[in-house]
């Protein structure tokens, strides 16, 4: 999963023109200017990169690979034609910035952090991991379930030209391609206050184009259409923890009652991914470090929030006859319903037939 902290870094690129109404946000906001300045003054070419035979000689193979995707995403996807991603930055650190996500201890209801001009988001991002583990801190002692997730890739929507990350190099071509794609895919698309529909938006846009990719390409198509299946079938067993605990928390049950509900079905969750490892996967230990962690209820917001319409995006590629434009008109005209005719709009997508590709 990929979790942008776009929203709130295009905020402090506005720090300087926007009265602020708290000396606290003026703090937040001047440390993510001071992280977004470091990650910028880190940027190389990657062209330079690739060119450089004193270079690590399987970095300079993998950028290859991206700036051949960035090509691609230009060419075949309709996808912005910038500079985004054709620069590399190292960090020396394992992730780019740190997403704090909570929730009440018997909801699922996000606890957000609104910015001007951005709207709110169901989450706030730093890019100092001590900052954010205080964060964490300053919420679990007011009663809320927290989640602290390292974020390996970067979006600010096109203000800026993202470089691709050291953050991201653990990660297989695939899902290094992708990411590209899905980054771009905010750059093309991105609305205010609807952390939904742009995540999803976006996840639809790299799935699409690196399978589009990766059949001009002659990619390994069998092993990501795996991959797929496999999040995806990780993804539903979560999303119907989240369903459950939903109705639980919406009941008249009393609060001990509640929590009681909260704690089996966490067993129960741990329990059926088990059950998935050692039965249809054969024993793949993708998801273990998910699960080697305390589960609560933050841990599952990010996927309620970051895929929950890719199936209604997918149907509107097919209604747009599977042309890249036409889908962006569509989706852009989406875009701008009121939100309650969006979300209905979004529904009906998301009921009409479609079989994954």
């Amino acid at each position: 999963m990929r979790f942008p902290l776009s929203s709130i870094l295009r905020a402090a690129l506005l720090l300087t023109v926007l009265p602020l109404c708290a000396c606290s946000n003026l703090a937040y906001y001047t440390r993510l200017a001071q992280g977004q300045h470091e990650l910028m003054s880190a940027r190389v070419p990657i062209r330079d990169i690739v060119k450089d035979e004193k270079q690590d000689p399987a970095l300079r193979e993998r950028l290859s690979k991206v700036l051949d995707a960035r090509a691609f995403a230009t060419q075949h996807l309709g996808l912005p034609d910038n500079d985004s991603y054709t620069e590399y930055a190292d960090l020396k650190r394992p992730y780019v910035v740190w997403n704090v996500f909570a929730t009440p201890e018997l909801s699922l209801k996000p606890i957000e952090h609104c910015f001007l001009f951005v709207g709110c988001l169901a989450y706030r991002g730093y890019f100092d991991q001590q900052q954010a583990q205080e964060k964490s801190d300053e919420l679990k002692a007011q009663d809320n379930d927290v989640y602290v997730s390292g974020v390996p890739a970067y979006s600010t929507l096109g203000w800026f030209d993202d470089p691709v990350i050291n953050t991201m190099m653990n990660w297989s071509d695939a899902v290094l391609i992708s990411t590209v794609f899905h980054e771009l895919a905010h750059q093309q698309l991105y609305i205010k206050d609807d952390t939904v529909f742009n995540e999803s938006f976006a996840n639809f846009v790299g799935e699409e184009g690196l399978r589009q990719y990766l059949a001009l390409h002659g990619g390994d198509s069998a092993a990501d259409k795996l991959r797929r299946q496999r999040e995806r079938q990780f993804t539903e067993l979560v999303l119907a923890s989240r369903r459950r605990l939903q109705m639980l928390y919406e009941s008249n049950a009393p609060a001990d009652a509640k929590r009681s509900g909260k704690a089996t079905e966490f067993v129960r969750l741990n329990s059926e991914y088990q059950g998935l490892r050692e039965g249809a996967w054969k024993d793949y230990s993708g998801y273990d470090r998910w699960f080697s962690k305390e589960l609560n209820n933050a841990r599952l917001l990010p996927f309620g929030l970051y895929d929950e319409y890719v199936p209604a995006f997918a149907t509107l590629f097919r209604q747009s006859e599977e042309n890249w434009t036409a889908f962006y008109a569509a989706a852009k005209a989406l875009s701008k319903l009121p939100t309650k005719e969006r979300k209905a709009r979004l529904t009906e997508l998301q009921n009409t037939e479609y079989k994954q590709p």
